[in-house]
């Protein structure tokens, strides 16, 4: 009796997940006809606007709603599909990783046994930060994270520059530098720097080498976890693998980083104090809301005159766009980013907020997939000017300026074609 309950419960079971399987090839198969026709239309339809472009129908992937989307959002958080997929999503990191000769394993034992373990108590941070993230439980309030996200952002570089491979984070970084550069941004002799959500710091750092005129960086971010192990890495000064040593990057200790926990939305600094506040691979992780508040309280912060920078993803070029087209193709991808959808949605809403506050705009395509953006705060007797808006990153025939070179979602590393 025992065993024929056993045996129809893995029936039912079994009869479950073949029907599941079933709907997902369902959902891919129309998301892949979507995605083929939402690229059409993305090229038929491309028209260069000289004033502030606003997200339409035309430029990105309109909402998914209806009874299959609800379904796979239902399985999407059930927690079979979290014990399915959250583990596939570290697993292409860490393949990528390893593919490309990047030592993810070495180096997150080099770190974790070079840590000073310090008794975090429970962090005040707002509901939102709770999520979990990037295929963490505790999302960036763990020592697990905290330890991996300088190791995972080499896999970012390397899938976004697959032919740079291990060098792939330089190259995508230095996309963004060009693209700033490009769109104006300067930092003053003297000049102070705020870098929101800088995590372990790879951003303040980076900032720190490039603009050595600059007489203070500062970092904050929500989560002690990171903010610790940004502090130990100053002190550690490691040297990358590419030299012969034990960290992803060669860092260099500079007394004018500074690090402190903190909510970018609500930072209580004293208004008008930086020149430059700097906002990289930070906006899509938030809410709508939250995004607003932090880019109202990086106006306050600056000086007149001061300069807001953003290096983003871009759910307007084409590659995002027709991704997002692919219902169940980006809900795999926003599995681990739970407001991905929403940043997607607000990106225009975000653009008017930041011109309304700004003498003068500019956003740059980075790479085929992002871009930077420079944002110049009015000086009290421009309150009433307009505000200048240039759009670079589209061609005059309506293509995105940079080529996507990123990696298939089932790649893991270039593959070399016969000539």
């Amino acid at each position: 009796m025992v065993l024929t309950k056993m045996t129809k419960t893995r029936n039912i079971a079994l009869l479950c997940s073949r029907l599941f399987v079933i709907f997902l090839v369902y959902c891919c198969l129309s998301g892949a006809a979507r995605t083929l026709a939402f690229t059409q239309q993305i090229r038929a339809n491309r028209l260069r606007r000289s004033e502030l472009r606003v997200s339409t129908d035309t430029t990105r992937a309109p909402p998914r709603t209806g009874f299959a989307q609800k379904v796979l959002d239902f399985a999407l958080a059930s927690p079979i599909w979290k014990h399915l997929l959250v583990p596939q999503a570290r697993n292409t990191m860490v393949k990528t990783a390893e593919s490309n000769g990047i030592p993810w394993q070495s180096a997150k034992e080099w770190i974790k046994s070079n840590t000073v373990i310090t008794n975090i108590q429970d962090c005040n941070v707002p509901d939102y930060y709770r999520r979990e993230f990037h295929a963490y439980d505790d999302g960036n309030l763990c020592w697990e994270a905290a330890w991996e996200v300088e190791i995972a952002s080499c896999s970012v570089g390397a899938r976004n520059f697959p032919q740079y491979g291990c060098r792939g984070e330089d190259a995508f970084r230095g996309a963004f530098d060009s693209a700033l550069e490009e769109a104006g941004a300067v930092v003053p002799a003297k000049g102070k720097i705020l870098d929101m959500g800088c995590g372990t710091g790879m951003s303040t750092r980076r900032l720190a080498r490039n603009f050595p005129q600059a007489s203070l960086i500062q970092g904050i971010d929500l989560s002690p976890y990171f903010i610790e192990i940004g502090k130990q890495l100053l002190k550690l000064e490691p040297e990358s693998f590419l030299e012969g040593g034990t960290w992803v990057s060669t860092i260099t200790s500079d007394d004018r980083i500074e690090y402190f926990v903190g909510d970018a939305a609500h930072t209580r600094l004293e208004s008008e104090t930086f020149d430059v506040v700097n906002l990289q691979f930070v906006l899509h992780e938030l809410p709508d809301n939250i995004a607003l508040l932090l880019i109202d309280e990086a106006v306050r912060l600056l000086k007149p005159g001061g300069q807001l920078w953003i290096c983003e993803m871009d759910f307007e070029a084409p590659a995002y766009a027709a991704q997002r087209a692919n219902a169940l193709l980006f809900s795999l991808i926003r599995s681990t980013e739970p407001y991905l959808d929403v940043y997607a949605e607000s990106i225009s809403d975000m653009f008017r907020s930041i011109k309304a506050k700004s003498r003068s705009v500019t956003i740059v395509a980075a790479t085929g997939r992002h871009y930077g953006l420079v944002a110049t705060k009015k000086k009290p007797d421009e309150d009433s000017s307009p505000s200048e808006y240039l759009d670079l990153r589209f061609n005059e025939d309506g293509e995105y300026r940079v080529g996507d070179t990123h990696l298939k979602v089932w790649e893991s590393k270039e593959e070399k074609r016969s000539p």
